[in-house]
């Protein structure tokens, strides 16, 4: 008789019934519901952009910001996101550890879950930096120093440290970096666009110096990249690149001199005010090829793949004088007569008119 009491009262203690278990699965569905509802259309990007565009509304996120700081720092840029919704939307959304630092550039009057779901993609400003062929380290240096975007590390940093900062072994930082345009996220260091750069012409110098012609003579990429940045400088037509290669190739085996302006001017520096006199000519430095055989000790410009290319492979020609025809391309010549007349022809009439 107990034994069938206890069963009784086993039995008889009360189980959710099949309606209550509904009925709370749906108050499940209507909470969710009215959760992500409130995500997705709570605005909390102002109304009022802070670009020039009445579009979009910037934020920048931190690098190596948590949740708790991710939703500080944009509550401190205007957003109206308390820390504990935005900690709980993000969760709840499950991208809560995706969320990336960068720059948005955020639609005004936004949701917090677009806006999250945008942070969580990625989707952010990206940046650039164009190094143009025939530019010298100290251009380069000032077009870095001076981007607003970047994290500036290196800014007054010698060329010797800036150099050991990159690992690179050279008497000194003039052409290491390939002429590209490089893409970065804001609020990157300066370093990674000098490090890309640097890879990228030795990636460059590997590829195309076992490429050189056989009776170059150059004797170590280094040499090369020298002989390119000459030929950059002296270029004003890409098609004559591998003609002026030609040139200072056949001046170089025959131990002439080089006699090309753009090293001396690289040998006056940035004060170079754009008139070269003869006096300048006369002057010895170690870039004066009108005064010193062979290359000068370091390239004295950024040159392009093209040129590169141009200094492993020039033109097959006898020529050993060349001359601006003031249109961009040159005339070249093989004997020092003809180069006369066209300078003179080229040159001089130009300068009488």
């Amino acid at each position: 008789m107990r034994r069938k009491n206890q069963r009784n009262g086993l039995f008889s203690s009360k189980s959710p019934s099949g309606s209550t278990i509904k009925t709370w699965i749906y108050a499940g569905i209507a909470g969710l519901a009215i959760l992500y509802g409130a995500i997705f259309l709570w605005p909390v990007v102002p109304s009022t952009p802070n670009t020039n565009d009445p579009a979009v509304y910037k934020v920048k996120i931190q690098a190596q910001s948590g949740l708790a700081s991710i939703a500080a720092q944009l509550s401190e840029q205007g957003l109206s996101t308390p820390s504990v919704i935005f900690q709980l939307s993000a969760r709840a959304l499950f991208i809560g550890a995706r969320l990336k630092p960068g720059t948005y550039l955020l639609a005004t009057r936004a949701s917090l879950g677009n806006i999250l779901l945008q942070i969580a993609r990625g989707d952010r400003v990206k940046e650039s930096i164009a190094i143009i062929p025939g530019m010298t380290i100290w251009q380069l240096r000032t077009l870095i120093d001076a981007h607003p975007e970047l994290i500036h590390q290196t800014k007054g940093m010698s060329s010797k440290a800036l150099l050991q900062t990159l690992n690179l072994n050279y008497p000194s930082d003039e052409g290491l970096f390939l002429p590209d345009t490089y893409i970065f996220d804001p609020d990157e260091s300066d370093i990674v666009i000098y490090r890309r750069a640097s890879q990228a012409m030795q990636k460059q110098l590997t590829t195309i110096w076992p490429q050189r012609e056989t009776n170059s003579p150059l004797k170590t990429p280094y040499e090369l990249l020298i002989l390119a940045s000459i030929i950059e400088k002296e270029t004003g037509r890409s098609s004559d690149r591998a003609l002026v290669s030609a040139v200072f190739t056949n001046r170089l085996n025959r131990g002439m001199l080089l006699q090309t302006d753009p090293t001396v001017i690289y040998g006056i520096g940035p004060q170079f005010n754009g008139n070269l006199r003869k006096a300048d000519l006369r002057k010895d430095t170690a870039y004066n090829t009108y005064m010193r055989k062979g290359l000068p000790p370091t390239p004295i410009a950024m040159p392009s793949k093209e040129s590169l290319l141009a200094a492993a492979h020039p033109a097959k020609s006898n020529a050993i004088y060349f001359v601006a025809k003031g249109d961009g391309s040159s005339h070249f010549s093989h004997n020092l007569k003809e180069h006369e007349a066209a300078v003179d022809q080229y040159q001089r009439k130009l300068h009488s008119q």
